[in-house]
């Protein structure tokens, strides 16, 4: 598939401090993928280089195939970008604000502002300083789909909005995206968020080890949660790779991996764990995240 996006050996440090070292990634054309991970892994740092923002210590970013630190403007007008998620020049109304921007950006489309802005129940001549924090998140957010760009980058996407704005952003760039066939690339917070809206999702552990990066479906379909029993005063081994974050709590065990409970119980006899009582449990996209990169 056609990348949009292609990140190659990506090092970065904040003084003495590595972020990461030598990550490499890429986003295939017209897929929404999230960035997930703990703080301080870089997904921000990552959301920096990738607006051109910020220059790695080494590698080289490219988005449609040109290096994001030299790009041609009229190429990054394809980039729609959210990194605050808040509309600049609030003395202005909603009818102000679209006009203004839309002088900057050639293939500007009006037309999905102000449906946004009539999901969003507001009158064109509304100012944007008398409007909650998640209406002008939504104005910011109508802003950067009449760019019409190729890519969106969104960093933090649902700060701030309550669950019926942020469901309302959710449902309104997924059916955007997917009808005019575009690319974006999102972090959040809120997990059960990018559940609802991603088809591919990259988790990012510390140093810029890629844990996994693949399709929601298939990484729910693929990695589950096992627990069973073991005997008092067992001290708890290790269980090697292919077990995730092994915890113990009194004589109960819980641990993940990429495989099913008759697998597990094959893996947990050749490791001569003294098992009872194994369970395999399904998992939705936060419990996967836990179990991938550890509750701490």
């Amino acid at each position: 598939m056609e990348s949009v996006i292609s990140c190659r050996n990506l090092t970065h440090y904040y003084g003495k401090r590595l972020i990461y070292e030598n990550l490499s990634f890429e986003v295939p054309k017209g897929r929404i993928l999230g960035l997930l991970g703990k703080n301080g892994t870089g997904k921000t740092t990552t959301i920096n280089i990738l607006s051109g923002y910020l220059k790695p210590r080494s590698g080289e970013c490219l988005i449609f195939g040109e290096n994001v630190q030299n790009m041609h403007p009229a190429l990054r007008k394809d980039i729609g970008l959210l990194i605050e998620g808040h509309v600049q020049y609030t003395f202005m109304n909603i009818a102000q604000v679209e006009k203004f921007y839309s002088q900057f950006y050639p293939k500007w489309n009006r037309d999905v502002y102000y449906e946004l802005m009539r999901k969003l129940k507001v009158a064109p001549g509304q100012r944007i300083s008398r409007m909650s924090c998640g209406q002008r998140s939504q104005v910011t957010l109508g802003l950067i789909l009449a760019q019409n760009p190729e890519l969106l980058i969104l960093d933090d996407f649902s700060l701030g909005l309550d669950p019926g704005y942020r469901r309302l952003f959710i449902e309104y760039l997924y059916d955007y995206a997917k009808a005019e066939n575009k690319t974006v690339f999102l972090t959040s917070h809120i997990i059960q968020d990018m559940e609802r809206l991603i088809d591919d999702c990259m988790m990012l552990d510390y140093g810029g080890k890629i844990l996994t990066q693949q399709p929601v479906e298939k990484l729910l379909n693929e990695f589950k949660r096992f627990t069973f029993k073991v005997p008092e005063r067992y001290e708890l081994q290790d269980f090697g790779k292919e077990f995730y974050n092994p915890s113990l709590l009194r004589n109960n065990v819980e641990t993940f991996g990429f495989f099913d409970k008759n697998d597990a119980e094959q893996k947990l006899k050749q490791l001569q764990v003294p098992f009872s009582d194994l369970k395999c449990e399904s998992l939705n996209l936060e419990d996967a995240f836990i179990g991938l990169t550890g509750k701490y």
